[in-house]
């Protein structure tokens, strides 16, 4: 053979496993196509359909295979999130029975909310006295009451000397002296009242210069002129604050002594996020000292403060407690236990939730035997019961033992489903 002819043969032969090859490509495409081959588009969770990944491998939640989602019809099954047939649960009376799994309808109530708070015990606004002279003078003598000493309503605590004192003393003994006069000259009653009016203008004067009742009644027994004025305790109390000292000279307006009756105390607490609506004012409460099995009774105050902390974010709260012999004191720190009713909201048992981290779920019935999964938002727990914020409603029937049985036939239904797919 000829080397034209030689090539000739070889190019034909080239040309002939082109042809071949082009048509084997095509023939190969549409068997591809008619096989149900696609392209995957990315792999999703199978139990929280959320979750994607470029490529395949293992779900974080619950340990199965991470599931294709493709680009055509075919693969919808995959993407679709709703419950259908490979999510529900078909479980039989007997095997529910075997399992332990119950049965329960949701239902809302209205439970106690326990609250615990630490606050700070202060003096009651209304139980402070602050005694404060009202004339010019000098202190001739001051008591042995300090601070921190308890004293008894009237107890004597300073003597103050000033020449302002006997004008306004000899006034209220004229006053006295003309209603006496008054009466035994028979005069109207228009004409009694007009002196009492005096009377009264007098002993006001006293008063405001910080005489004490005891001394003034002393005044209108004997009618004779003091030489001091006596200051005494207006109420029972510990002595909180002294600005007394022999010879000390005091001003018109100055605070000698500031008394605080602790028989009732305030306790103050801060309160953050959603407690603030739970305490109500007038809501019952226990005042306890840390350490000490010592527990008072409480009562939320009705005058709300309207401090609130920028900082911390919390609102302060105000607790009235009755104090018998002076248990609390001022300064010191307490815990206040609280008990409210909230709003009735539904409520399922903890066991009914399997909580998987990425999400919550509890297994609802559809009918007889069958159950569907169904993902919730949970809020407090309390007392072994969870509350429902979003996913259920009142009279629904869930799983509530045994949950972990229904789950492991769901993940087998799952991982069933997702090896059956081309």
């Amino acid at each position: 053979m000829t080397r034209a002819t030689t090539a000739v043969v070889v190019f034909a032969a080239l040309g002939a496993a082109f042809l071949a090859g082009v048509s084997y490509n095509q023939r190969a495409g549409v068997s591809a196509s008619a096989l149900g081959v696609r392209r995957v588009l990315y792999y999703v969770d199978p139990m929280h359909p959320a979750y994607r990944s470029d490529k395949p491998g293992i779900a974080p939640d619950c340990g199965m295979a991470l599931q294709p989602v493709y680009d055509e019809e075919e693969g919808t099954l995959a993407r679709d999130a709703t419950p259908g047939p490979t999510t529900q649960i078909v479980i039989d009376a007997g095997r529910q029975a075997l399992a332990g799994v119950k049965i329960g309808a949701v239902a809302a109530a209205a439970r106690p909310a326990p609250l615990h708070l630490t606050g700070r015990v202060v003096v009651d606004e209304t139980r402070s006295y602050r005694i404060n002279v009202g004339l010019d003078g000098y202190l001739r003598d001051v008591s042995a009451a300090t601070t921190g000493r308890r004293v008894s309503k009237d107890e004597w605590l300073a003597t103050v000397s000033s020449p302002e004192l006997r004008t306004a003393v000899q006034a209220y003994l004229v006053t006295l002296d003309i209603v006496d006069r008054s009466k035994k000259a028979g005069d109207n009653q228009a004409q009694l009242d007009i002196a009492a009016a005096g009377v009264q203008q007098s002993l006001d004067r006293l008063l405001t210069l910080g005489m004490s009742v005891a001394q003034t009644e002393d005044i209108k027994r004997t009618r004779l002129l003091p030489p001091h004025m006596m200051i005494t305790a207006p109420a029972a109390g510990f002595v909180v604050a002294r600005n007394a000292s022999v010879g000390q000279r005091v001003a018109s307006g100055d605070e000698l002594y500031r008394i605080a009756d602790l028989g009732r105390v305030w306790v103050m607490a801060d309160a953050f996020g959603s407690d603030v609506e739970q305490l109500a004012p007038g809501l019952d409460a226990r005042v306890s000292i840390p350490g000490r099995a010592t527990s008072l009774p409480a009562r939320v105050s009705r005058d709300v403060p309207p401090e609130f902390d920028a900082d911390s974010q919390s609102a302060k709260v105000r607790v009235e407690v009755d104090n018998p012999g002076a248990v609390l004191r001022p300064g010191m720190f307490v815990d206040i236990d609280v008990t409210s009713t909230r709003a009735p909201a539904v409520e399922v048992p903890a066991d009914a939730i399997i909580d998987s981290g990425l999400a919550r779920t509890v297994f609802v019935e559809r009918s007889a035997g069958v159950f569907e999964p169904r993902e919730v938002e949970t809020g407090r727990r309390a007392g072994g019961r969870v509350e429902i914020v979003k996913g259920l409603v009142a009279g629904e029937r869930i799983v509530v033992a045994g949950t972990f049985v229904v789950d492991a036939e769901r993940q087998v239904r799952v991982a069933a489903a997702v090896q059956a797919l081309p």
